[in-house]
């Protein structure tokens, strides 16, 4: 399975947080599975820690790619085709951040992993 993580999803692994659910985590450690962060999440940590709302040991220009290699999890680019997506998309969710990452899991065939109950409104896969 190919799966796109959420911005806190992300957040959690790279914490071990217990608001990871047993399926997400086995979902994540499955050595079959590929697992993507979008250059959207890493906007939108560095968004939350400059307004000072998502504290981090180290500033997000470091600490995201570090984390994310230390947990064997790819980068996704945003690219043209999941941007124009946007336009398809019912006004379901208002948070910009998540509406591009459904737009991505869209455009790549991606299924997202993420305990947000909106994202399920829109047509992808989410597992949680």
């Amino acid at each position: 399975m190919r799966l796109l993580l959420d911005t806190c999803t992300f957040l959690w692994i790279v914490a071990d947080a217990p608001q990871l659910s047993p399926r997400a985590r086995a979902l994540f450690q499955a050595p079959d599975n590929e697992v993507f962060l979008s250059a959207v999440s890493a906007w939108e940590i560095a968004v939350k820690h400059g307004l000072g709302r998502l504290p981090l040991p180290e500033p997000p220009a470091r600490f995201v790619p570090a984390a994310r290699d230390a947990h064997g999890i790819e980068p996704l680019a945003l690219d043209e085709e999941s941007v124009l997506q946007v336009g398809r998309l019912p006004d379901t969710h208002r948070d910009p951040f998540d509406r591009m990452l459904v737009c991505q899991a869209i455009a790549h065939g991606l299924a997202i992993l993420t305990p947000d109950p909106l994202v399920s409104d829109y047509p992808v896969r989410v597992v949680w």
